[in-house]
């Protein structure tokens, strides 16, 4: 369980078979490490500017619904084949949003339907002003909506609200109304190797009806309904940093600090 993705520089090809060797399932192939590498870079356009964040180091038991040729993800298949496209026989495998013409059909269907269909706007100041709190949670193993994804817009309400101001002082009036809680091993929505049992929703009645904003929330890990682990979610940016003392599966022996980069 990796509790800060972004700070792992991972380069599979460290893993690589040497030449003519067989993988056997203690190295990967050549084009194993292609994939690899695809799966965390993400999605590209023509021009090589990134249009979906890839999936981070530490998910990758969990890939499979992504990278199935047999049963790709459904959703994804089913919005291009009957809203985009509306052609039953459309094939998704002949479709990269590297190739300017498929690219250009992509970003005809954002104009007509991403008004309706996104939530990705960062004006959050009516939401605000009517006394709105926010608190979304996103697993760094999920392994349907990229974790990298929250994150980004997260950071897309910090730059809409920074103006000329400094990253600090945004930061605090942001998290006045809305913190972003990243939940390491945690899969979509919940399950997975990390911590990902926790009150969330009385964290959220806490702040509206007794203004105790959460500076973490507790989570739990459980094993035949027995916890085993418990760790703290810290609002974003700042991540569970061990005291260096302590057991490591108990959520006291952690405390929320901010990455050295911030």
């Amino acid at each position: 369980m990796i509790t800060n993705p972004t700070q792992c520089a991972f380069d599979p090809a460290t893993v690589q078979c040497p030449a003519g060797a067989d993988s056997s399932g203690t190295c990967l192939t050549a084009a194993q490490v292609r994939t690899a590498r695809n799966m965390y870079d993400g999605v590209r356009d023509p021009a090589g500017q990134k249009v979906w964040p890839g999936l981070p180091p530490g998910s990758e038991p969990f890939w499979g619904p992504l990278t199935n040729p047999n049963a790709p993800f459904p959703i994804a298949v089913s919005y291009y084949r009957w809203v985009v496209f509306g052609d039953p026989n459309w094939d998704w495998k002949a479709f990269d949003l590297a190739n300017p013409n498929d690219w250009a059909r992509h970003l005809d269907g954002e104009r007509k339907y991403a008004p309706v269909l996104s939530a990705v706007d960062p004006n959050l100041r009516a939401f605000k002003a009517r006394g709105g709190k926010l608190i979304p949670i996103h697993g760094w193993s999920d392994q349907l909506i990229s974790a990298q994804n929250s994150i980004d817009y997260y950071e897309s309400v910090l730059a809409f609200e920074r103006g000329g101001g400094d990253r600090a002082t945004t930061l605090r009036a942001v998290q006045d109304f809305h913190r972003l809680f990243m939940a390491p091993g945690m899969l979509h929505c919940t399950g997975g190797p990390g911590p990902n049992t926790f009150d969330a929703l009385g964290a959220l009645e806490a702040w509206v009806e007794r203004r105790v904003a959460p500076d973490s929330i507790t989570a739990a890990h459980l094993t035949n309904g027995v916890p085993d682990r418990t760790r703290p979610l810290c609002p974003y940016p700042k991540v569970a940093t061990y005291k260096g003392s302590g057991d490591i599966n108990r959520a006291e022996s952690f405390t929320c600090t901010a990455p050295a980069r911030d």
